[in-house]
Formats: structure tokens, C-alpha cells, sequence
């Protein structure tokens, strides 16, 4: 089918499908919690009072979730640096042909492929203050999760060590993209492996590495299932961040405005730190 102008419209038919789906599970979703963002509501989730920006306002001056933002950037950083890390680390290992080295290879990889809610019963019994074999190999005496001064740190290295899976997958095959004859000549110049890694590996990583940071920011802010299951938020709303907030608000104090505000704040946030890193993508990525 063609337009007067002769412009070939037949293949955005091919779009429709598509776009339908988005427009009912992800366009009107949005638009709905923005609408509800500025309203008061009912149990059921009903907009019955029109505020405004009066949730917004509401929040920003609440010390409880001003508490949840300082929680969430805590966990977020601690997620990210952590998991990339061991991501690289485990990649850098296994880029080198050994005997065993699909074992160690599927091992570094195992992360991925188990669900969160699994490792953080797993995770809770090794922490227990009494049976617990991390207490038991340090000698110590710590309720890790039941102590707000290390409860955030057990949940964030446990989704750090869950998020280094695909990392892992990631970096072996960035490593794999690069050419092995820069590291020969690098070898006759008398370069030795920590100058190769900073001059070779790093920067040939680069794009791989700012897809993979993109990826983990927005992947450890929706963390969720892992806080549900051994913290729900505590104690003393140490472990609290934006994403059980909204879970909490919405379906233990139905209070689905101030749910749907803090949801949008959220979004408004992850949009800002993405932006920013493709703002800065030029000056630290190399092609």
C-alpha cells in the first residue's frame, strides 16, 4: 500500500501487533501510575481525591523514605561495583585454556540460571545466628540479618553475586572479541600481565563494560525478591529500598497514590542515571 507521495506505509501494519501488546502491558501501565501518582485513593486502588504533587511533597519530606533513597544508592553501588567485578574476575580466569575449564566456566555462570528467592533461603540458613556455617568458619556470634549495621551488605552481596552470572557471560565474550595479537606484541615490547590488563584488556572491554554497568543499575534498582524473603525492609528499615517501599505502601497500607508517586520517582531516577551515562559514553568507551 502506498501513500499519494508514494511512501510504502505496508510495513508499519507489521508494527501493529507489536504495539498493541506494549499498549496494554507497558504504555497504559505507565500512564496509570502517573495518574494515580497525583491522587488519593481507596483500598482498591480507586482514585477518589485529586492532590497534585501532594504525594510527591509528601514523600520528599518524609524521613522514611529519604531513608529509602540513601538505602537504595547504599545497595545499588555496592550491587554494581560488587558484581562486575567478580563478573570480570571469574571472565579473565577462564579466558585461558586449562584442564577443567568448562566446569570452572558453567560454575562462574551457575548464578544466572538461579532464581533469587532459592538463593536467599539458601542465604538465610547460611547466615542463621546458630546453624550458620558463616558464623561457625569466623568463630563469630552475629545475627547477620537481623543487625542493621550488616544487614544491607548481606543482601547486597548476595544480589552481586547473583548478577555475576551474566556478567561472567558478558565479559568471556568481550574477551573473546579481542585480538590475541595485540597481546603477542604487547609480550615482545616486555610488557607483563597487570600493564596488558589496564592497556589491552580494560580498553577493549570498554563497550561490553558500559552495556554490562547500564544493565546492572537498572537490574539491582528492581531488586526485590531476595529483601522480600530475608529482611522485608529491616530491620529498622535498614534494608528498605524504593522497590519494597512501593511494595509495601501499595499492598500492606494501601496506599496506592503514594505507591504509584514513589514509582514514578523511581523511573525518573534510573532515566537520569541512564541519560547521564550515555552523555559521558563517548569519553570512556572505545570502538
Amino acid at each position: 500500500m502506498k501513500t499519494k507521495k508514494g511512501m510504502n506505509v505496508t510495513p508499519y501494519f507489521y508494527l501493529i501487533p507489536s504495539m498493541l501488546v506494549f499498549a496494554v502491558f507497558l504504555f497504559y501501565p505507565f500512564f496509570k501510575t502517573i495518574y494515580l501518582s497525583l491522587y488519593k485513593t481507596n483500598k482498591l486502588g480507586e482514585a477518589k481525591i485529586f492532590v497534585g504533587l501532594g504525594n510527591y511533597t509528601e514523600l520528599l519530606t518524609s524521613a522514611s523514605f529519604r531513608n529509602s533513597l540513601k538505602v537504595t544508592m547504599i545497595f545499588v553501588v555496592i550491587v554494581v561495583i560488587g558484581g562486575m567485578l567478580l563478573g570480570l574476575l571469574t571472565a579473565v580466569l577462564c579466558n585461558k585454556a586449562f584442564p577443567g575449564i568448562r566446569v570452572f566456566s558453567t560454575a562462574y555462570a551457575l548464578p544466572m540460571a538461579i532464581a533469587s528467592s532459592s538463593a536467599a533461603m539458601i542465604f538465610q540458613i547460611m547466615l542463621h545466628p546458630a546453624v550458620g556455617i558463616v558464623n561457625k568458619l569466623l568463630g563469630l556470634d552475629i545475627n547477620w540479618l537481623n543487625d542493621p549495621n550488616t544487614a544491607l551488605y548481606c543482601v547486597a552481596i548476595l544480589t552481586a553475586w547473583l548478577n555475576s552470572g551474566i556478567n561472567f557471560l558478558y565479559f568471556s565474550a568481550g574477551l573473546g572479541n579481542i585480538d590475541e595479537s595485540l597481546y603477542e606484541r604487547a609480550s615482545v615490547d616486555g610488557a607483563n600481565g597487570i600493564q596488558k590488563f589496564f592497556s589491552l584488556t580494560l580498553p577493549g572491554l570498554s563497550p561490553i563494560m558500559f552495556y554490562t554497568l547500564v544493565v546492572n543499575i537498572i537490574q539491582a534498582f528492581q531488586s526485590f525478591g531476595q529483601i522480600k524473603i530475608l529482611t522485608e525492609g529491616g530491620p529498622s528499615e535498614s534494608t528498605n529500598v524504593i522497590v519494597y517501599s512501593i511494595y509495601r505502601d501499595a499492598f500492606f497500607n494501601y496506599r496506592f497514590g503514594s505507591a504509584s508517586a514513589q514509582s514514578v520517582i523511581l523511573f525518573v531516577i534510573i532515566m537520569l542515571i541512564t541519560l547521564v551515562m550515555f552523555r559521558i559514553e563517548k569519553k570512556g568507551v572505545s570502538y
